[in-house]
Protein backbone atom coordinates (compact mmCIF):
# COMPACT_ATOMS: atom_id res chain seq x y z
CA UNK A 1 0.00 0.00 0.00
CA UNK A 2 1.18 3.60 -1.11
CA UNK A 3 1.82 6.04 1.94
CA UNK A 4 -0.08 8.27 -0.03
CA UNK A 5 -3.29 8.22 -1.23
CA UNK A 6 -3.35 9.88 -4.74
CA UNK A 7 -5.41 9.86 -7.33
CA UNK A 8 -3.95 10.78 -11.45
CA UNK A 9 -1.24 10.44 -13.07
CA UNK A 10 1.56 11.01 -11.07
CA UNK A 11 0.19 7.85 -9.30
CA UNK A 12 1.52 5.83 -11.84
CA UNK A 13 3.67 2.98 -10.79
CA UNK A 14 6.59 1.48 -12.95
CA UNK A 15 5.60 -1.33 -14.51
CA UNK A 16 6.71 -4.62 -13.19
CA UNK A 17 7.50 -3.58 -9.50
CA UNK A 18 3.78 -4.30 -8.34
CA UNK A 19 2.51 -1.02 -7.56
CA UNK A 20 5.74 -0.29 -5.08
CA UNK A 21 7.73 2.17 -6.99
CA UNK A 22 6.79 4.99 -9.07
CA UNK A 23 7.00 5.62 -12.38
CA UNK A 24 10.19 6.60 -12.89
CA UNK A 25 13.15 7.61 -15.82
CA UNK A 26 15.85 4.77 -14.55
CA UNK A 27 13.03 1.93 -14.64
CA UNK A 28 13.80 0.91 -11.24
CA UNK A 29 11.03 -1.58 -9.95
CA UNK A 30 12.44 -2.97 -6.54
CA UNK A 31 12.03 -0.17 -3.79
CA UNK A 32 15.02 -0.71 -1.58
CA UNK A 33 16.78 0.10 -5.12
CA UNK A 34 14.72 3.08 -5.18
CA UNK A 35 15.54 3.86 -1.99
CA UNK A 36 19.70 3.89 -1.99
CA UNK A 37 19.19 5.51 -5.76
CA UNK A 38 17.50 8.76 -3.66
CA UNK A 39 19.23 8.31 -0.05
CA UNK A 40 22.83 8.40 -2.40
CA UNK A 41 21.00 11.88 -4.78
CA UNK A 42 19.95 13.17 -1.60
CA UNK A 43 23.78 13.28 -0.07
CA UNK A 44 24.59 14.66 -2.86
CA UNK A 45 22.48 17.74 -3.16
CA UNK A 46 23.25 18.31 0.83
CA UNK A 47 27.09 19.00 -0.21
CA UNK A 48 26.05 20.82 -3.08
CA UNK A 49 23.93 23.34 -1.22
CA UNK A 50 25.91 23.52 1.96
CA UNK A 51 29.11 23.90 0.00
CA UNK A 52 27.30 26.87 -2.04
CA UNK A 53 25.51 28.07 0.64
CA UNK A 54 22.15 30.40 -0.58
CA UNK A 55 22.32 34.16 0.16
CA UNK A 56 18.49 33.72 -0.11
CA UNK A 57 15.40 31.37 -0.61
CA UNK A 58 12.49 31.49 -2.37
CA UNK A 59 10.19 28.69 -3.52
CA UNK A 60 11.99 28.52 -6.68
CA UNK A 61 15.07 27.62 -4.58
CA UNK A 62 12.85 25.04 -3.24
CA UNK A 63 12.03 23.61 -6.64
CA UNK A 64 15.58 23.56 -8.06
CA UNK A 65 16.94 21.67 -5.19
CA UNK A 66 14.13 19.10 -6.12
CA UNK A 67 15.10 18.68 -9.41
CA UNK A 68 18.82 18.68 -8.63
CA UNK A 69 17.61 16.07 -6.31
CA UNK A 70 15.44 13.47 -8.08
CA UNK A 71 15.64 14.87 -11.76
CA UNK A 72 17.38 12.07 -13.38
CA UNK A 73 14.64 10.02 -11.84
CA UNK A 74 11.29 11.59 -12.13
CA UNK A 75 9.99 13.60 -15.25
CA UNK A 76 8.38 15.78 -12.69
CA UNK A 77 10.96 16.77 -10.51
CA UNK A 78 11.00 20.57 -9.48
CA UNK A 79 7.17 20.88 -10.38
CA UNK A 80 4.37 21.41 -8.25
CA UNK A 81 2.49 18.32 -7.73
CA UNK A 82 -0.99 18.33 -10.12
CA UNK A 83 -2.47 15.61 -8.10
CA UNK A 84 -5.06 15.05 -4.19
CA UNK A 85 -2.69 13.71 -1.91
CA UNK A 86 -3.34 12.49 2.17
CA UNK A 87 -3.09 10.38 4.84
CA UNK A 88 -5.06 9.52 7.26
CA UNK A 89 -6.81 12.79 8.72
CA UNK A 90 -5.05 14.95 6.85
CA UNK A 91 -5.66 16.33 3.22
CA UNK A 92 -2.84 18.10 1.77
CA UNK A 93 -3.20 21.23 -0.24
CA UNK A 94 -5.01 21.35 -3.36
CA UNK A 95 -2.82 21.45 -6.21
CA UNK A 96 -4.88 24.44 -7.52
CA UNK A 97 -3.68 26.03 -4.48
CA UNK A 98 -0.19 25.06 -4.37
CA UNK A 99 1.59 28.43 -6.26
CA UNK A 100 -0.76 30.68 -3.99
CA UNK A 101 0.55 28.83 -0.77
CA UNK A 102 3.91 28.76 -2.11
CA UNK A 103 4.01 32.43 -2.57
CA UNK A 104 2.35 33.05 0.54
CA UNK A 105 5.16 31.05 2.67
CA UNK A 106 7.99 32.23 0.58
CA UNK A 107 6.77 35.82 1.70
CA UNK A 108 6.25 34.81 5.52
CA UNK A 109 9.09 32.64 5.90
CA UNK A 110 11.57 32.28 3.25
CA UNK A 111 11.87 36.35 2.92
CA UNK A 112 13.12 36.76 6.71
CA UNK A 113 16.35 34.11 5.81
CA UNK A 114 18.83 36.87 6.40
CA UNK A 115 17.01 38.08 9.99
CA UNK A 116 17.86 34.23 11.34
CA UNK A 117 20.88 35.27 12.90
CA UNK A 118 19.36 37.55 14.87
CA UNK A 119 16.54 35.85 16.49
CA UNK A 120 16.66 34.82 20.10
CA UNK A 121 16.44 31.03 20.96
CA UNK A 122 12.60 31.05 21.33
CA UNK A 123 12.14 32.85 17.92
CA UNK A 124 14.09 31.02 16.16
CA UNK A 125 12.20 27.51 17.92
CA UNK A 126 8.99 29.41 16.74
CA UNK A 127 9.55 29.93 13.27
CA UNK A 128 11.53 26.76 12.59
CA UNK A 129 8.26 25.23 14.19
CA UNK A 130 5.85 27.07 11.78
CA UNK A 131 7.60 26.88 8.85
CA UNK A 132 8.33 23.19 9.15
CA UNK A 133 4.64 22.63 9.41
CA UNK A 134 3.41 24.98 6.76
CA UNK A 135 5.65 23.21 4.26
CA UNK A 136 4.34 19.87 5.32
CA UNK A 137 0.71 21.24 4.85
CA UNK A 138 1.29 22.30 1.56
CA UNK A 139 3.08 19.04 0.46
CA UNK A 140 4.52 20.95 -2.99
CA UNK A 141 5.92 17.73 -4.81
CA UNK A 142 4.21 14.17 -5.35
CA UNK A 143 7.03 12.93 -3.58
CA UNK A 144 10.07 13.86 -1.42
CA UNK A 145 8.65 16.69 0.58
CA UNK A 146 9.79 15.24 3.86
CA UNK A 147 13.06 15.39 2.66
CA UNK A 148 13.22 18.64 0.96
CA UNK A 149 11.71 20.24 4.70
CA UNK A 150 14.67 18.71 6.34
CA UNK A 151 17.40 20.46 4.19
CA UNK A 152 14.74 23.44 4.52
CA UNK A 153 15.24 23.35 8.33
CA UNK A 154 18.84 22.86 8.20
CA UNK A 155 19.61 25.10 6.33
CA UNK A 156 17.92 27.46 8.33
CA UNK A 157 19.29 26.74 11.12
CA UNK A 158 23.19 26.65 10.12
CA UNK A 159 22.12 30.68 8.85
CA UNK A 160 20.86 30.98 12.53
CA UNK A 161 24.08 30.02 13.76
CA UNK A 162 23.14 26.26 14.86
CA UNK A 163 23.75 22.66 13.41
CA UNK A 164 21.55 20.60 11.20
CA UNK A 165 19.59 19.12 12.98
CA UNK A 166 19.39 15.91 14.31
CA UNK A 167 16.32 13.63 12.70
CA UNK A 168 17.03 10.46 15.25
CA UNK A 169 14.92 11.65 17.86
CA UNK A 170 11.86 12.47 14.99
CA UNK A 171 12.35 8.92 13.51
CA UNK A 172 11.81 7.22 16.60
CA UNK A 173 9.17 9.02 17.49
CA UNK A 174 7.10 8.89 14.54
CA UNK A 175 3.36 8.51 16.13
CA UNK A 176 4.36 12.19 17.67
CA UNK A 177 5.81 13.35 14.89
CA UNK A 178 2.68 12.82 12.83
CA UNK A 179 0.04 14.51 15.23
CA UNK A 180 2.17 17.62 15.25
CA UNK A 181 1.94 18.08 12.47
CA UNK A 182 -1.77 17.41 12.30
CA UNK A 183 -2.29 19.94 15.05
CA UNK A 184 -0.65 22.24 12.67
CA UNK A 185 -3.82 22.27 10.78
CA UNK A 186 -5.35 24.22 13.59
CA UNK A 187 -2.66 26.33 14.08
CA UNK A 188 -1.02 24.73 16.50
CA UNK A 189 2.89 24.61 16.69
CA UNK A 190 3.14 23.86 19.80
CA UNK A 191 4.19 19.97 20.04
CA UNK A 192 6.71 20.55 16.69
CA UNK A 193 8.23 23.50 18.87
CA UNK A 194 8.88 20.56 21.45
CA UNK A 195 10.66 18.29 19.13
CA UNK A 196 12.68 21.22 17.59
CA UNK A 197 13.68 22.51 20.91
CA UNK A 198 14.76 19.02 21.98
CA UNK A 199 16.73 18.44 19.06
CA UNK A 200 18.28 21.98 19.64
CA UNK A 201 19.55 21.06 23.23
CA UNK A 202 20.96 18.12 22.72
CA UNK A 203 23.20 19.42 19.91
CA UNK A 204 24.05 22.47 22.44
Amino acid sequence: MSRYDVSGSEGEYQPGSGNRVLRNLIEVTDPVEMNIAETELLQDLYIQVFDNFPEALSFHTLCEWHRLWLGNIYSWAGQYRTVDMSKPDIFFASPLQIPRLAQQFEENYLTRFDGLPNMDDEALITFLAESHVEFILIHPFREGNGRISRLLLDVMAVKAGAQPLDYSVWDKNKNFYFKSIQAGLGGDYQHIRRLIQDVLEQQG
